[in-house]
């Protein structure tokens, strides 16, 4: 049968996730060392864990509202303003599936078709995909290493034209751990302001930032009104898998948000919320302790993770947020992706290849330090090997 007149043509021209595909090589190598995933090696709290399966115990397995528990989303609104500085009530708080759903969600209620996105890269894989499902236009903005891949308000203000409508803002950056400072976020409201543009700022890395705390676009005057702000528990609070977000918008757009929502998702997952709402109060309780030692762990990781890679030759940003580190492999006269293939093939320890993050990343690879030391220090000796053995060749 041909199905061809079937199916939806923008879907059917996405490219499949460049890093997925690489996973599927490595879940067939069982010595294989994973440097790849975004993934906490940390479990989920405890306490939190426990509150899911109080709840379950409790029967509380119906839908919540749509919009999520009103404690939870109250939690939110304390937690933004505690760590954050960052005010909102909870009439502007949408729990989500994750931070993805929050980032389809903005994308599908804000562009339509034809409408032009701007995306820093490199960035994370999902969105220009998501975009291109919304039918706008992703358009690339190159962030490069020798500006610590930040975009700058000169970069932005040159990116725009006339079909510019959308800013997606993700710092701190995955892939390469970039962060933006107050200044920085100074300088690009003023180019936002002056060119009417609308942000969606993908704060999940928030908690992971090294040196400094993280700023949000929101805080800075005027940009609350014209931002969506999405973040979540997975990154912070290490609960990857109970796929739990939400997104804070301004009351005016909050119903068209929430509309979009009942009618995909209904709710997200009862017993998370319950889990997300126990993260919050008993780190408010304790002062985030376990977020800090969390984040104190992979700062160590960090440290250790780009010395190695500068002392054998491969270039590395420092990054100062997130759990990634994004080294250049000019060096080795090979771009990433061959580099990656053939460090796979040949030492068997997977990276991900930087071109999957945006063409400024062609050159690079990303690696991600949120694994244990060990796996760490046996991954780059096998590395170190590599590129010593490239070198002879």
């Amino acid at each position: 049968m041909d199905y061809s007149s079937f199916v939806n043509k923008n879907a059917a021209q996405l490219q499949p996730s460049a890093i997925r595909k690489f996973f599927d090589i490595v879940r067939e190598m069982p010595d294989a060392i994973s440097l790849g995933v975004g993934e906490p090696d940390f479990n989920t709290p405890f306490y939190a864990a426990q509150a899911a399966v109080r709840s379950i115990n409790a029967g509380r397995t119906q839908y919540t509202g749509n919009a999520g528990l009103p404690a939870l989303r109250e939690a939110i609104c304390k937690y933004l303003d505690i760590r954050f500085g960052v005010k909102y009530e909870p009439e502007q708080v949408l729990v989500t599936i994750g931070a993805s759903e929050g980032i389809d969600l903005a994308l599908r209620g804000l562009v339509n078709p034809g409408d032009e996105v701007l995306i820093p890269e490199p960035s994370y894989v999902s969105y220009a995909p998501c975009v291109k499902m919304a039918y706008g236009v992703p358009k690339s903005v190159p962030c490069m290493a020798e500006n610590q891949f930040r975009i700058t308000a000169r970069d932005l203000e040159n990116a725009c034209d006339e079909r510019t409508k959308y800013l997606i803002l993700p710092y701190p950056n995955n892939p390469t751990g970039a962060v933006l400072e107050r200044s920085d976020l100074e300088e690009l409201a003023v180019v936002i302001k002056k060119k009417n543009l609308f942000v969606i700022s993908d704060e999940i890395y928030a908690e992971l930032t090294y040196g400094a705390r993280h700023v949000s676009i929101t805080s800075i005057e005027g940009m609350q009104e014209r931002t969506i702000l999405l973040n979540g528990f997975s990154k912070a609070f290490a609960m990857t898998g109970w796929r739990l977000g939400y997104l804070c918008a301004p009351k005016e757009l909050f119903p068209m948000f929430l509309k979009i929502h009942q009618y995909t998702i209904m709710c997200a997952p009862t017993a998370s919320q319950y889990a997300g709402l126990e993260a919050i109060e008993h780190g408010i309780e304790d002062g985030f302790q376990s977020v800090e030692r969390m984040r104190d762990e992979y700062d160590l990781r960090r440290r250790y993770l780009v010395a190695e890679l500068n002392d054998m030759g491969l270039e590395c940003f420092e990054p100062k947020g997130a759990f990634y580190a994004f080294p250049s492999v000019a060096a080795t006269g090979l771009d990433g992706t061959r580099f990656a293939e053939r460090l796979l093939r040949a030492k068997k320890v997977a990276v991900v290849p930087g071109v999957g993050f945006g063409e400024v990343g062609r050159q690079h690879i990303r690696i991600s330090y949120a694994y244990s030391m060990k796996q760490l220090r046996a991954a780059l000796s096998r590395i170190r090997q590599y590129v010593a053995e490239l070198r002879e060749i």
